[in-house]
């Protein structure tokens, strides 16, 4: 494996493009000053950043000094889930600070090591409601289509770590073949959601044999990508991709972005790439404690993704996978934050709070309470500044 280059620390600096330019701007100067032997053309290939990702205790330490509780949960992650980190990505940790936002999402600690009782392997009950290898079929009309076990960077809160790992080669030919098959016989499936691991990272050819396949299919109406590539591998995001995604419309795409620190100049180039391609973009959000448990910013984020022309579409409870109990903040938190929201901003900035239930009952709405009483047809409400209404309701 090639060494990883040292990376200096550009954490304190603000990037913001002038309006109208070119995404060439001021991104170039900090990427020449954070890797001053790399070409910007080396930089911008996405199989670079691949080839150059942070595996290893030895490499990391190079950037970054590692605590006691670091150093460990690396040489042990494999127990659970390997560490990988573009070195994009990694350019956005503080070095300095062990509760940086970006660090903790993709540094491993010994604490993900820990288990609860209450953590399970596949916590949204995905394995009982496969009919097929790579597909879960829990909702009458949509199917959750699993392309890809690996990432460009693994989230250590990540659900599906039990799949996930280059070695583990889940996912062929045959398994695409056999989730394809029970999609054209069942007539109810009009929603394929294709994710993994992450789909982008399939070959140009393959992801276009999937989304050809799937559109050729009478019965399905709506194609749907779940990837954290825009957020942690902006260069895979080119003209000629984004050409090729745009000829299976409606296609539309749903990331995974955590933290303002997450939006740089480059994922909004990224980003707006998709949109200008007709291609609607939606964020998923997991709620971790000590990372963005807070209301201010989530609202942050909520405001930086629209600016970057992405809808928040969910909030979720972080799951009980194994090893994330120092991940999850409580559901009274996740009330507090979305009570802070509602009517202190605009709907569109406000998504859906939800929990995977756990065991498989698929996606439960968390919302304040907002209706106080109901009695012979007469609600009485509070609004977002606890005034009371009253509503009479004609059945």
């Amino acid at each position: 494996m090639t060494t990883s280059p040292v990376i200096k620390n550009i954490s304190e600096k603000k990037f913001s493009p002038s309006q109208g330019e070119d995404s060439s701007y001021e991104y170039e100067l900090w990427i020449k000053e954070a890797f001053p032997e790399i070409t910007e053309q080396e930089w911008e290939d996405w199989g670079w950043q691949m080839q150059h990702r942070f595996r290893t205790r030895e490499a990391l330490s190079e950037f970054i000094p590692l605590t006691q509780e670091e150093k460990d949960g690396i040489e042990h992650c494999g127990q659970k889930l390997t560490m990988a980190i573009p070195p994009y990505f990694a350019s956005l940790i503080d070095p300095q600070d062990p509760q940086c936002p970006i660090r903790r999402q993709c540094v491993p600690t010994s604490r993900e090591l820990v288990t609860a009782p209450e953590e399970m392997r596949d916590p949204c009950g995905e394995e009982k409601h496969s009919p097929a290898r790579g597909l879960v079929h829990r909702y009458p009309d949509r199917v959750l289509f699993l392309v890809s076990d690996h990432c460009p960077m693994y989230c250590r809160h990540c659900t599906r770590s039990r799949i996930l790992g280059e070695t583990k080669q889940l996912f062929n030919s045959s398994t695409y073949e056999e989730a394809l098959h029970y999609i054209r016989e069942h007539e109810e499936v009009r929603d394929v959601l294709i994710s993994g691991g992450d789909p982008l990272l399939l070959s140009d050819h393959l992801l276009e044999y999937l989304l050809q396949s799937l559109r050729a299919i009478p019965h399905v109406e709506f194609l749907r990508v779940g990837t954290r590539v825009p957020v942690t591998l902006p260069q895979r995001i080119t003209p000629a991709f984004v050409d090729m995604l745009k000829k299976y419309h409606p296609l539309w795409l749903s990331i995974h972005c955590n933290h303002p620190k997450e939006i740089t100049p480059r994922v909004k180039e990224a980003c707006c790439l998709l949109a200008d391609s007709g291609i609607p973009v939606g964020s998923q959000t997991v709620l971790l404690k000590g990372i963005n448990d807070d209301a201010g910013i989530i609202k942050s984020l909520m405001h930086e993704l629209l600016k970057i022309r992405v809808r928040p579409y969910y909030i979720y409870q972080c799951d009980p996978i194994t090893g994330s109990r120092h991940f999850r903040a409580s559901i009274e938190t996740g009330l507090r934050i979305m009570n802070q929201l509602r009517g202190y901003t605009s709907g569109y900035a406000v998504p859906t709070y939800v929990l995977d239930a756990p065991g498989g009952g698929g996606k439960i709405p968390l919302n304040p309470d907002y209706i106080l009483k109901k009695e012979n047809g007469k609600y009485i409400f509070r609004n977002y500044a606890g005034e009371i209404y009253f509503y009479q309701d004609n059945p």
